[in-house]
């Protein structure tokens, strides 16, 4: 898995004590996932992302924490792009730490 994390010298309380996933790119069996812990860490980047990629047209298929696609093509890169930019690191720190007080 690629993955885009927040090293444990900058946030080093995590639940399993390894750097905090914020983005990622995995090939499983039948399909390829991205992981955009960002839209699921706050519900109107989320919103907006899911409206964003159905107005692409491309088949959408996210589960509830990835975007799976079987070719690159069938994937609205742009709106990937704007989901991840909308959230900075500051930002999901807080949020995880938000997430962390509820559970």
């Amino acid at each position: 898995m690629i993955s885009f994390e927040i090293p444990l010298e900058r946030y080093p309380d995590t639940y399993n004590s390894q750097p905090l996933l914020f983005a990622a790119l995995a090939n499983q069996k039948r399909h390829m996932a991205v992981y955009l812990h960002c839209i699921y860490a706050d519900p109107t980047i989320r919103q907006d992302f899911e409206n964003e990629y159905a107005a692409s047209g491309k088949p959408m298929d996210i589960g509830k924490s990835c975007v799976r696609f079987t070719r690159l093509e069938r994937l609205p890169l742009d709106a990937i792009e704007r989901a991840v930019r909308r959230m900075s690191v500051e930002e999901y720190i807080a949020a995880y730490e938000a997430s962390r007080r509820r559970s």
